[in-house]
């Protein structure tokens, strides 16, 4: 499930938007006690690969996991990036997502929105049927 998007412009490198992305992770209710703030780790490719950002994830507590640049494939987080790569195949069901027409920002966002509330609401769906 995404907990938490945001929309750039196609220009801008992944990478600067990994601090704010990890900042607009709400809490999440789980057990007893007080909600957990933020993740414990966060699994990134190649492409997260700077010491700078590292040291921000840290520093607020969560453990980088990112794959490192000039290092052969094989370092296990495809185990886990799976999830994301699946996550964006799941919004690219939304054919209006794909390719962004619009000039203004808040159209795009807001179908982001709307397709990260169904993409939700579905994996809830399905887990309560399992049940």
């Amino acid at each position: 499930m995404p907990l938490a998007v945001r929309l750039t412009g196609a220009n801008r490198h992944d990478v600067t938007q990994l601090i704010p992305l990890l900042d607009a992770v709400p809490s999440v209710r789980g057990r007893r006690g007080r909600p957990r703030r933020r993740p414990d780790r966060v699994y990134a490719d190649r492409a997260y690969d700077h010491d700078k950002y590292r040291k921000q994830a840290r520093a607020k507590g969560i453990r980088p996991l990112i794959a490192r640049r000039g290092v052969e494939h094989g370092s296990g987080l495809g185990v886990h990036r799976w999830v994301v790569e699946q996550t964006l195949a799941l919004l690219h069901w939304f054919r209006r997502l794909r390719i962004r027409w619009e000039i203004r920002d808040d159209i795009p966002e807001a179908f982001l929105s709307l397709a990260c509330s169904i993409i939700c609401w579905r994996r809830l769906q399905r887990h309560q049927s399992l049940r």
